[in-house]
């Protein structure tokens, strides 16, 4: 258990570290920087001048953050609402272990990348993580077994191929290979199947969708009868957050590169959510006034006045955007915290689904 003012750095190009300052309540005060070659971090520079205001919501007491500038949007703290879901998490851990015994196992299987946010944040949360780590030159054949032995240990309630999987791999193959009640990274075919089946729930959704769809909840932004574009194309995105909002009874366009005038069918919308990759496309001549802005992904971009040499640019200029938009969300769904603490947070409903534990 990290203690209050714990600090550690990982290895890397440069300095990285993870703070908390107080780690067994887990509020919302807390800090992550995380190099972004080894995982999660919050991006240094999220929002120019910041002040901090607390709000009060019917969903709780939640810290929102604005900029100085004289007509800004309200900076949706997604780190914040993070962190409340991690106290949530570990309370019911708390409860489950204290009734029946049982405590979430989480296998995460890692092709490339760092395997150490994965077990500070299961640590912290109180769930049993396992990370296998393996060399971008992996067999097919040899990630389908560590699947297999997850798949058939009771021990592990859920499992995650991360993504990006190398070129020379077939995703669905070893997306369909996960059990569908372990698959708590929402990829197998039979959750994306039902999601696009009214009466038919998944188990699990994709956790991109799944954490901007947690950001509108938790700021209590109202989807229903609103016009929402979503900007993106891949099937673990844009499908299932367009899927995520028609849900909830959003009007829903998705724009793509073959689009004709984006900027005239985003200007329409009520809730924009950008997972496109491409470095300041949204400009604020594009945002109906009052809109509701999340971006999902950012983009490494060579930048010599940089220390490391690069940033990370968002899908959207910030800048422009933020005088536009009623609220504004960004998160690095890639390597972020929230994608993992939601990726926890599924583990314990498959544990709990599968101890028939309420």
């Amino acid at each position: 258990m990290l203690k209050e003012g714990y600090c550690f750095v990982l290895p890397g190009k440069k300095p990285a570290s993870i703070m908390f300052t107080n780690c067994s309540s887990f509020p919302t005060s807390c800090l992550i920087h995380l190099n972004s070659c080894h995982g999660a971090f919050l991006p240094r520079r999220c929002v120019p001048q910041l002040s901090l205001r607390t709000t009060t919501s019917s969903r709780g007491r939640t810290l929102s953050i604005r900029s100085s500038s004289d007509h800004a949007a309200m900076v949706i703290d997604e780190f914040s609402v993070a962190c409340n879901i991690m106290r949530e998490i570990r309370t019911e851990i708390s409860r489950m272990n204290k009734s029946i015994g049982a405590v979430p196992g989480l296998a995460v299987i890692l092709i490339g990348g760092s395997p150490e946010v994965y077990k500070i944040l299961g640590g912290l949360a109180g769930v049993n993580t396992t990370v296998v780590r393996l060399a971008k030159d992996v067999s097919e054949e040899k990630v389908l077994k560590y699947v297999s032995r997850f798949n058939d240990d009771p021990r592990f309630h859920g499992i995650l191929v991360e993504l990006p999987l190398p070129p020379h791999m077939d995703e669905h193959n070893i997306f369909n290979a996960v059990n569908v009640e372990k698959d708590v990274g929402g990829f197998h075919s039979l959750n994306i199947g039902r999601l696009a089946m009214r009466g038919r729930e998944p188990l699990f959704v994709p956790r991109s969708p799944q954490v901007c769809m947690e950001l509108l909840h938790r700021s209590n932004i109202e989807i229903k009868g609103k016009r929402a574009v979503v900007i993106g194309r891949s099937h673990t995105f844009d499908i299932p957050a367009a899927l995520l909002l028609q849900r909830e009874d959003a009007t829903v366009t998705i724009i793509n590169s073959r689009t004709k005038n984006p900027e005239e069918i985003t200007r329409q919308a009520d809730i924009i959510i950008s997972g496109f990759r491409q470095p300041n496309m949204v400009r604020g001549s594009w945002i109906k006034p009052g809109a509701v802005v999340i971006n999902v992904w950012t983009s490494l971009v060579v930048d010599r006045n940089d220390p490391s040499g690069f940033r990370d640019v968002r899908d959207i200029c910030y800048e422009e955007v933020s005088k536009v938009a009623s609220a504004v969300a960004s998160v690095e769904c890639h390597r972020g915290v929230f994608p993992i603490v939601v990726l926890l947070s599924n583990t314990l409903t498959a544990a709990k689904r599968k101890h028939n534990f309420m």
